[in-house]
């Protein structure tokens, strides 16, 4: 019995071990995406990326030993027994978006910790970015608050915002004080959906005051994956079109294997 074509194919992978899920992308030398995984990073972030890589090497129809090279990165990146370096979120998320839209883009990332604005020249050249770590509103951490405190799962929040008939107003930076504005509209008797068509436009507010963006903007992360109505909202509060890569919360993750491939090159040549 022949081998199939992916499994002659050298492979390099990327493993983005966040503190809410951990990502694994498998690529070949062209950067086609051949297999990945995604699973929360629970306790410990080892065995998790281990289990990632296991699932994505079985999508992908590969032996663990066609791996030429691994390159971890995220707020776990140094517990990935695998990988053969690592690099920083900034760098990943911006190599994963711009290997998708190869010009002058600003990437807004959205994760479940942390938000990022990365703003790159029409090279790939970083020019700038900026992380927010000081709070978690405007993180996939204040919906998922916020969805307990609605008793809602958060599965069902871009739906339920789709539906909205009335923009209302979360105006508070604080998760805690947002909590209470929702108390107060939920004994006012607001409807569920435009509570959180609310809750929605305060994330797209929150990120877009760390910094002006360029024309061509992109977004990525597990938040806008699972909540694409996000990106409808933030094009209606800049005013023009928003691109996202075809697996946004695979972003850091690919572009992670992307280094790793290129390192790879680089060595043989």
């Amino acid at each position: 019995m022949n081998p199939s074509p992916a499994a002659k194919t050298p492979i390099y992978a990327g493993v983005d071990v966040g503190a809410s899920h951990t990502k694994v992308a498998l690529i070949d030398t062209a950067g086609k995406l051949l297999g990945h995984a995604v699973k929360k990073s629970g306790v410990d972030f080892s065995a998790t990326a281990d289990t990632c890589l296991n699932i994505a090497l079985r999508m992908a129809d590969c032996r663990p030993e066609q791996v030429i090279r691994s390159i971890s990165t995220g707020y776990g990146r140094h517990n990935v027994t695998y990988a053969n370096g690592n690099r920083t979120e900034i760098g990943c998320h911006a190599s994963g978006c711009y290997f998708y839209f190869p010009e002058a883009i600003t990437v807004i990332d959205i994760g479940g910790q942390d938000n990022k604005i990365i703003k790159l020249d029409d090279g790939g050249k970083r020019i700038s970015f900026k992380m927010n770590r000081k709070c978690a509103a405007g993180t996939g951490a204040f919906l998922e608050e916020m969805s307990i405190r609605l008793d809602i799962p958060l599965s069902e929040m871009d739906a339920l915002a789709r539906q909205s008939t009335e923009t209302i107003n979360i105006g508070s930076y604080c998760t805690v004080f947002s909590a209470t504005e929702v108390l107060e509209y939920i004994r006012h008797g607001k409807k569920v959906q435009d509570i959180v068509k609310g809750l929605y436009v305060s994330v797209i507010r929150r990120v877009l005051e760390m910094d002006a963006l360029t024309e061509m903007v992109v977004m990525s992360g597990g938040v806008v994956a699972h909540n694409p109505f996000l990106v409808d909202l933030a094009e209606e509060e800049i005013g023009r079109k928003i691109h996202t890569p075809p697996f946004p919360q695979l972003a850091g993750a690919i572009g992670a294997a992307l280094y790793a491939r290129n390192e790879d090159i680089k060595d043989s040549e």
